[in-house]
């Protein structure tokens, strides 16, 4: 808890895949394959990883021209990286930008996030593939993205950061009796709570029986009655008959 920040300082698949950073268990496939996978950044990329910022979520018909008439208002660009389809050479939807100044770069980082370029608002941050330890790239199953649909939302980047964790007990160490004998006790009168009120449950159900069975009794001698005042009823009119 003491060196606990919303921004991941060192990129964990499993810290990622929770929302406050304090998971033990893996809650999906992906983080299962980005723990076990093993990454190394493409040595053909160049470029000074401090100075480079990473946009996401452009329109697709975004070009690096239009990337380097937004971004240049923020200082001296040294290169844009459009990332394009190999087979097609369609843009993929994000783009590295290396600045020539830290001073560039900061500002760029703190304006252009959310900035509207081609009817889509895009996303900005600095490149983690080369600048964060123990990066796994979105597609191996890491990487701060995800959508809710589909359950594999990641943490700790800038879009959506850690949440800070509830100080409460081991809950894990309690729900296995593992805790203090206090809890221990507490548990024990938990259990204790649940049967007396299966108990309650079934002397309520005895006591309703008896009374179903009275309210058939009861059906049972209407119908006799009955019965028994047509046989009545016959034995008269023969007797008149006669």
């Amino acid at each position: 808890m003491a060196d606990w920040a919303p921004i991941a300082k060192e990129y964990d698949p499993l810290k990622a895949g929770s929302i406050d950073g304090t998971d033990e268990e893996p809650h999906d496939r992906a983080i299962w394959r980005a723990m076990l996978a093993r990454y190394v950044p493409n040595k053909g990329v160049t470029g000074d990883p401090h100075l480079t910022l990473f946009v996401a979520r452009l329109n697709l018909q975004t070009t690096e021209e239009k990337l380097k008439e937004v971004f240049s208002r923020y200082g001296d660009i040294r290169k844009i990286r459009l990332v394009r389809d190999l087979v097609t050479g369609f843009s993929k939807g994000y783009a590295f930008i290396e600045y020539k100044e830290e001073r560039a770069l900061l500002k760029a980082h703190r304006d252009a996030n959310r900035l509207v370029v081609d009817q889509h608002e895009i996303f900005v941050d600095f490149e983690l593939e080369r600048t964060l330890k123990g990066w796994i790239p979105r597609r191996l199953g890491g990487g701060f993205g995800g959508k809710k649909e589909s359950g594999q939302l990641r943490f700790g980047g800038r879009d959506r950061p850690f949440r800070k964790p509830i100080n409460l007990p081991n809950m894990r160490n309690d729900f296995y009796g593992e805790g203090s004998s206090e809890k221990r006790n507490w548990s024990r009168e938990g259990t204790r709570d649940w049967r007396t009120r299966d108990r309650d449950h079934e002397r309520s159900r005895d006591k309703r029986w008896p009374e179903r069975d009275r309210s058939w009794a009861w059906g049972d001698s209407e119908r006799e009655r009955d019965s028994k005042e047509e046989r009545s009823r016959g034995r008269e009119r023969k007797d008149r008959d006669r």
